[in-house]
């Protein structure tokens, strides 16, 4: 084996990849046979093929510090875990096993609670549980199943056996980011993926499909699933909205669902559409502010009623955050025999809840582990590196309420080789595995989620903290069966084409995403404009020029900028990127993008990425720099409109993005013209500047050679139908999108919005260009034309709001001038 696959293992661990003699273990051989004859130059370029992949399809880990938020991309490592099949035999039967009797604890917790009468556990677990809903107390699930999708934190001690360290039972995350992490890995390691007979994913997630359709209390033919989602500041949203797209069902926030006469229904744009069943990532109690927790914006109102009727099923059930909690850990292998009649076949980590075992816990306490009773996702605190003060005060509080800790015998984690930059290191590790219902058990994906911790502190994972995952490969005794989620290629399908089910929430993140799109690029078009006329010779500059680019500048995005120094505040309006504009328009533009990720496709979301990394990136140190940077951008942009215009079926969907886009670029070219036309009067250096910043000016030459006066260029922007960047241009594009929105139903009158799209257009087709440059009245009639079509503008975008849009947040709109100021050594931002 070569010098860099060699590595020097952790002393009292557990070795997942050589045995003690330091041989390698069944199913490693092969896979470093394989690493050793790429070769370590050739492991690194896959590497960075598997980051690049990971960067372009957005995969993420949202990070939440000090109120911001920060996308961490997500941390693969390039070799496996490999996982024979006798090894996985045993994890597959314990944790098919536990996962059943967790399903049976909750349903004897909610219903005759057998254990407690018995007194097979502690009333204290159950009632002393934050999670323990009272309202669901009594109330039926369809086929009397409460856990469809579980989730364990497997760890491997140093006698070889594995054992539960966490059971994650309400709303289990990682199911996603495993499946990523496969379709990564096999690209990035194909010989060894085919060759090592590895099983695939794809039959576990048919089967949770075939589970959430099984729930449907009615319609069950063809009923309506939904995944519902806290949103994008959700630490997971990635995966939510991944699996959303993977299985084929619609991504809901709650504002999405309303719940009349006991039934949950889907808000679109074509009404209320009735929910069969409901996959939520939101915890137990956020769910339903009515009867669960009123401070929650996150749920839906009356949901309980709903469940309570029996009109709608979720996976998994309301309450099912009751076996989520770690003080249930040490009465688990009772609980298995109690309502299974077996042992337990997998064990867990040796644990004892202070509730019952405070003495044990309070006279090991400097060789134990302490997490929060209640809650699987606390930080465990590892008493034996506390200061004597803290440690006495930590005792002391476990005196008073001893409830509320669980404490763990510290266990030494199996190591796992892992590649960093051309050479193998040992790294902590945990697995997560997932099990989903199937039939009387349980069906458990022969893979998950391996967890490798970079700092080998020897508490409990976290990501934040640095950590990576793994693909965990479990390999088969023969030839691997292809499954895919696709259905036969000769089962019968019901043409359909774009309706009018589109969430009312998704037309309002697409409207946005249009109109932020199309905000960054006028802005890095106007700055590009101006840096390009200063590079040309910066003694020779026109500085009449130059200043009316400052002036649309000022115009369009409320920013003062320095006369006397134009080129550095240009460049500082790139460089600074917390308070420029272009970074601020970023974030809404990143924001509402999550909003849709799971309607974008993948080459649609790779233009956002590239365009949300030029934007945010750090800035320019010179004019040449920023140039260049501006014009990635405004490729990025041209991209990403390229794939709107090319790409995108012209359902409702489209028309509310390219409707916002088209509005965007309206207010933007008028803002232009009333900087240019400031006194009414168009001169020739604003003349020049308001064509290159349009991008015109060839098209403008090609007409009228190099002279340039003030109707031609009105005519060319203002009411050519001809000219994409004109406003008689998107008049048209507007009236066209407004008049084919769906709606509820058609009158015999024209709707708000429809008017005035109508009015829009009709003004400017009367525009006559040469009178409005008659000195005689004409540049009074401009100036009020072009605050007239601002006014217009202004009354669309909200009459658009409130027709389709109403019941989604307050109002996005762009941040006024006032709300804009620079301070006294940074440009200013958006507000």
């Amino acid at each position: 084996m070569q010098a860099s696959l060699r590595y020097q293992s952790e002393p009292g661990r557990w070795d997942e990849c050589h045995a003690p003699d330091g041989s390698l273990r069944p199913g490693w051989s092969e896979l470093m046979g394989h690493i050793e004859r790429l070769g370590s130059r050739e492991v690194n370029r896959r590497w960075e093929q598997c980051r690049r992949i990971i960067r372009e399809n957005g995969v993420t880990y949202n990070l939440f510090r000090d109120g911001a938020a920060a996308d961490r991309p997500w941390q693969l490592d390039p070799l496996p875990l490999v996982i024979t099949p006798e090894e996985w035999t045993r994890i597959e039967r314990g944790v098919a096993q536990r996962a059943l009797a967790i399903d049976r604890f909750l349903a004897d917790s909610y219903g005759e609670q057998r254990l407690i009468r018995e007194r097979i556990i502690p009333a204290g677990i159950v009632y002393g549980h934050p999670q323990f809903l009272r309202p669901l107390h009594g109330v039926p699930v369809p086929n009397a199943t409460r856990l469809h999708l579980y989730g364990c934190e497997l760890v491997r001690c140093l006698d070889g056996t594995w054992r539960v360290a966490a059971d994650l039972c309400q709303t289990p995350p990682g199911a996603g980011y495993a499946l990523e992490n496969r379709i990564v890995l096999s690209r990035a390691l194909p010989e060894p993926f085919r060759d090592m007979r590895v099983q695939r994913l794809a039959g576990f997630f048919i089967r949770l499909r075939q589970q959430l359709l099984s729930l449907a209390p009615r319609n069950r033919d063809n009923p309506r699933v939904v995944l519902l989602t806290p949103g994008p500041y959700s630490e997971t949203y990635f995966e939510h909205a991944y699996l959303a797209q993977y299985l084929g069902i619609s991504l809901v926030q709650g504002d999405d669902l309303a719940v009349r006469d006991e039934r949950v229904y889907l808000k679109t744009l074509g009404g209320l559409m009735p929910v069969d069943v409901i996959i939520r990532r939101l915890a137990d109690d956020f769910c339903d502010p009515l009867e669960l927790r009123n401070d929650s914006t996150l749920g839906v109102l009356g949901l309980v009623s709903a469940v309570r009727a029996g009109n709608v099923a979720i996976a998994n059930s309301l309450g099912s955050g009751l076996a989520d909690s770690p003080a249930l850990i040490p009465y688990l292998p009772r609980i298995t025999k109690a309502l299974l009649g077996e042992d337990a076949l997998i064990e867990s980590m040796p644990a004892w809840w202070g509730g019952d075992r405070a003495d044990h816990v309070l006279a090991n306490l400097p060789d134990l582990i302490l997490r929060p009773a209640w809650n699987n996702r606390g930080r465990p605190v590892l008493p034996a590196t506390l200061p004597l003060p803290e440690l006495a005060n930590l005792a002391a509080d476990i005196r008073v309420r001893p409830h509320a800790y669980l404490a763990f015998e510290r266990v030494a984690r199996s190591v796992v080789p892992c590649w960093d930059e051309g050479r193998i290191v040992p790294r902590r590790m945990s697995l997560r595995v997932f099990a989903v219902r199937d039939g009387d058990g349980f069906a458990v994906m022969p893979g998950g989620l391996a967890r490798i911790d970079s700092q080998g502190d020897g508490g409990q994972l976290w990501f934040e903290r640095g950590g990576g995952s793994k693909d965990a490969w479990v390999l088969a005794d023969g030839p691997v069966a292809d499954v895919t989620l696709l259905r036969a290629s000769d089962a019968p399908l019901e043409l359909k084409r774009g309706g009018i089910d589109l969430p009312s929430r998704v037309a309002d993140n697409l409207y946005w995403l249009g109109r932020y799109a199309e905000r960054a690029e006028a802005i890095a078009r106007l700055i590009r404009s101006a840096l390009a006329c200063l590079a040309e010779d910066a003694a020779e500059a026109d500085q009449s020029r130059i200043a009316a680019y400052l002036s649309m500048l000022s115009k369009s995005t409320g920013i003062a900028t320095d006369a006397g120094a134009p080129s550095a505040t240009l460049v500082r309006l790139i460089s600074d990127g917390a308070s420029g504009p272009l970074r601020q328009v970023s974030d809404h533009l990143r924001r509402t993008a999550f909003g849709v990720r799971d309607r974008l496709s993948a080459d649609t979301w790779r233009a956002l990425t590239a365009l949300d990394a030029e934007l945010s990136a750090e800035g320019a140190e010179d004019a040449n720099q920023a140039l260049a940077r501006l014009n990635r951008m405004i490729i990025a942009c041209a991209a990403l409109a390229g794939m709107g215009r090319e790409n995108t079926t012209r359902g409702p969907g489209w028309r509310f993005l390219d409707l916002g886009r088209r509005i965007e670029r309206t207010v933007f070219v008028v803002e232009c013209l009333q900087a240019a036309f400031a006194d009414g009067v168009g001169h020739p250096p604003e003349l020049e500047a308001l064509l290159h910043t349009a991008d015109s000016a060839i098209t403008y030459r090609s007409r009228y050679l190099t002279t340039i006066q003030a109707a031609p260029v009105l005519d060319l922007l203002l009411t050519d139908p001809t000219n994409p960047r004109a406003v008689a241009f998107q008049a048209n594009q507007i009236a066209e999108h407004v008049a084919n929105l769906p709606r509820e139903a058609v009158g015999a009158l024209l709707c708000p919005a429809e008017r005035l799209a109508t009015h829009l257009q009709a003004t400017v087709r009367l525009v006559d260009p040469v009178e409005l440059c008659n000195h005689d009245g004409g540049p009074e009639k401009l100036i009020q034309l072009l605050e007239d079509l601002i006014a217009t503008l202004t009354a669309l975008s909200d009459a658009v709001t409130t027709a389709w849009l109403t019941h989604i947040a307050p109002s996005r709109a762009f941040a006024k001038p006032d709300d804009w100021r620079p301070s006294d050594d940074t440009p200013a931002g958006l507000g």
